[in-house]
């Protein structure tokens, strides 16, 4: 089942996107701190504004969790076997989810290291991050 909608993208997702266009990963700070990427426009824990101003994370992060899809679809942002991950970049509070390339399923663990795979072109949608890939093929 396919569900198409439209969302208007507001200040806060509209810069979030802008700098993934810009090779730059934006987080949202909470009024208590927290910061939480991708950059959301309301704190969801307590339905508080964020703050207006965004910050800067990354471009690293540490793998919190992931799966391993062996067959993937049609829909799926790679056409070979690629694992979906949580991460959590440097200086946020929050993981993302977002594909990771890696070798294999062995290739893959909680608490590795991972850097931004970049999109040729990018045109501020969330596909100019093409996913992440383990820091020692990124460096």
């Amino acid at each position: 089942m396919e569900l198409m909608y439209r969302r208007s993208l507001g200040p806060v997702v509209g810069a979030f996107l802008t700098g993934l266009r810009d090779r730059r990963l934006l987080a949202s700070r909470t009024t208590g701190g927290r910061v939480i990427c991708p950059a959301l426009e309301y704190d969801p824990d307590s339905g508080d504004a964020v703050e207006a101003e965004l910050v800067e994370v990354g471009p690293a992060g540490t793998v919190t969790g992931w799966t391993w899809v062996d067959e993937p679809l049609r829909k799926h942002p790679a056409d070979a076997p690629f694992a979906w991950a949580l991460v959590q970049l440097d200086g946020a509070d929050t993981a993302m989810v977002h594909a990771l390339a890696a070798e294999g399923p062995d290739a893959v663990r909680t608490g590795m290291r991972v850097v931004p795979r970049w999109a040729d072109e990018r045109t501020g949608h969330i596909t100019d991050l093409a996913g992440f890939v383990p820091a020692e093929e990124g460096a």
